[in-house]
């Protein structure tokens, strides 16, 4: 994979997450992260979190980053 396959998948990324088809977008993390900061869980709840947003994905008619980039 050269740069500009690098960069495509990148922009297809992140239009994905324009269009709300990632379910494990980076706000989606992000949010995690905020959670685990503010101690309502801890990082093993939050690994939890995520590994069950992304099994749950294509029931919900979504994808996940790493999907995304891998199509994209």
């Amino acid at each position: 994979m050269d740069y500009f396959d690098r960069c495509r998948k990148r922009d297809a990324i992140e239009q994905a997450e324009k269009n709300g088809k990632v379910a494990d977008s980076i706000d989606v993390r992000k949010a995690l992260m905020e959670r685990i900061k503010d101690g309502e869980i801890t990082l093993e709840e939050a690994q939890t979190e995520l590994k069950k947003i992304k099994r749950n994905a294509k029931k919900n008619g979504q994808t996940t980053r790493n999907r995304a980039f891998l199509n994209g």
